[in-house]
């Protein structure tokens, strides 16, 4: 019956890290710009929240200074997902989540300059192969190096809000904190409309009128791929280890290519340069939480001999 229910848990866990992998492709389906996107995904998982919080009668109050971080960890939020979005419009959905592919490796070396660790060798070993897998893809795919430069600034944003989140979730409630992040999100990307619209948009201004395929989208992009994901992944983590999830959420990028392809098709296929750089970043990728257990492992190992001698 254990074994049952842990299959079952793990099928969920590949079905959120897939829906995460199909967000770039609801960002290439809906027709309004990538800022008008996050606008309105923030807008309505905030609206979403509020209501399942309303109506559970929670108490969300916070004090002033842990709802200004949490709130101003929501721009790093927004500005990840511009990034993001904008990267699979000016290239291509596969390009876009290749160049994500970066975020566990910028996390480990982000992660040790904000508390204060040390960087461990093999952490600067998988780095240089990542940049390896990056100038691989660069030498292929040079008309996509905006969008793939794009993705990667994208993924290095990811790395401090993730950093940061990793100590609110030690204080607060994960949805609470999701709700006062999408309002941070929700107001930089509003801040962030005037400067898009002026340099960026070549005269198209802003779009603030969906049409009702975007709203369609837009809700599944905020309900669906925000709230619903997000509340299943906290549920998984009482019962699997972070190494599991981990291992798994780095499966991300090659779910997403996977379908980005299967529906998109000709649009979507890279060259042969592309997919080995890419499969470099993933070997990479996945070999981080390998080397990281073993890491601690070891460590574990030093410290209880240390205790029987």
């Amino acid at each position: 019956m254990l074994k049952n229910e842990q299959m079952t848990d793990y099928l969920k866990l590949h079905f959120i890290v897939m829906i995460w992998g199909f967000t770039a492709i609801l960002g290439a389906l809906i027709s309004i710009p990538s800022v008008e996107v996050v606008f309105f995904r923030t807008l309505f998982a905030t609206l979403i929240l509020g209501v399942i919080f309303l109506f559970r009668k929670r108490n969300i109050q916070l004090k002033k200074a842990d709802l200004l971080r949490i709130v101003g960890t929501g721009f790093l939020i927004s500005a990840h997902w511009i990034l993001f979005f904008w990267a699979a419009r000016v290239s291509t959905i596969s390009v876009c989540l290749a160049g994500m592919a970066t975020c566990s490796l910028w996390t480990s070396l982000v992660e040790p300059f904000m508390n204060g660790t040390k960087v461990k060798p093999y952490e600067v070993f998988l780095g240089i192969l990542v940049i390896s897998g990056l100038y691989v893809i660069f030498s292929f795919e040079f008309d996509h190096a905006v969008g793939l430069l794009m993705a990667v600034a994208s993924a290095f944003i990811a790395a401090f809000f993730t950093v940061i989140n990793g100590r609110f979730t030690k204080r607060f409630n994960p949805y609470m904190i999701t709700f006062y992040e999408m309002i941070g999100a929700c107001i930089f990307a509003v801040l962030f409309m005037p400067v898009y619209a002026y340099f960026f948009a070549d005269g198209a201004g802003i779009q603030l009128i969906p049409t009702g395929e975007d709203v369609f989208w837009l809700l599944i992009l905020s309900g669906f791929c925000t709230v619903y994901a997000f509340s299943v992944s906290v549920d998984l983590m009482k019962r699997l280890s972070a190494f599991a999830i981990n291992l798994t959420v780095n499966l991300e990028p090659v779910y997403g290519i996977i379908l980005a392809v299967l529906i998109f098709g000709e649009k979507e296929k890279m060259t042969t340069g592309f997919y080995i750089g890419t499969l470099i970043i993933l070997i990479s990728v996945l070999l981080y939480p390998v080397f990281n257990y073993w890491n601690k492992r070891r460590a574990t190992i030093k410290i209880s001999g240390g205790v029987r001698r």
